[in-house]
């Protein structure tokens, strides 16, 4: 019994260290932008073919921890600029805004509720580089 207020005490420490561990990681990982790994903005299954990537950027990490933006960044073969934004708009998003594939790059606005999400889709020459950007979000 005398064991026991300690042996609680410390159970107690080491889950709240669990959990502050579990929390603080997904700051320090390469794919800390992404809410949802795997998912397309947490809508949609991420492509096979689709490379997740994160800015490497100090700024941009910690906007996205205060939730004052919301980034994800993918890497598609050459020519698939419409690929994410077909599945956004599968996932129910609407282009509101839209300027058309001039060779350089795609851009679009998309909406659903009030969620803005900015598309830009670059031609790169082996590869398509997507980025997808919206205000904060809140869980």
């Amino acid at each position: 019994m005398r064991f026991a207020l300690p042996l609680l005490l410390v159970a107690a420490l080491l889950l709240a260290v669990g959990i502050w561990f579990a929390r603080e990681s997904r700051w320090q990982r390469p794919l800390y932008c992404f809410a949802v790994p795997g998912q397309v903005w947490g809508v949609a299954p991420q492509p096979a073919a689709a490379q997740p990537t994160c800015p490497d950027s100090n700024t941009v990490r910690s906007e996205v921890r205060r939730g004052d933006t919301r980034i994800e960044q993918f890497t598609l073969p050459a020519g698939e600029t419409e690929t994410l934004l077909r599945l956004m708009q599968s996932a129910g998003y609407a282009v509101v805004s839209r300027k058309p594939d001039d060779g350089i790059q795609l851009e679009a606005i998309l909406r659903k509720g009030d969620d803005q999400v900015m598309y830009f889709a670059e031609h790169h020459p082996q590869s398509t580089f997507v980025t997808l950007t919206g205000f904060g979000h809140t869980d």
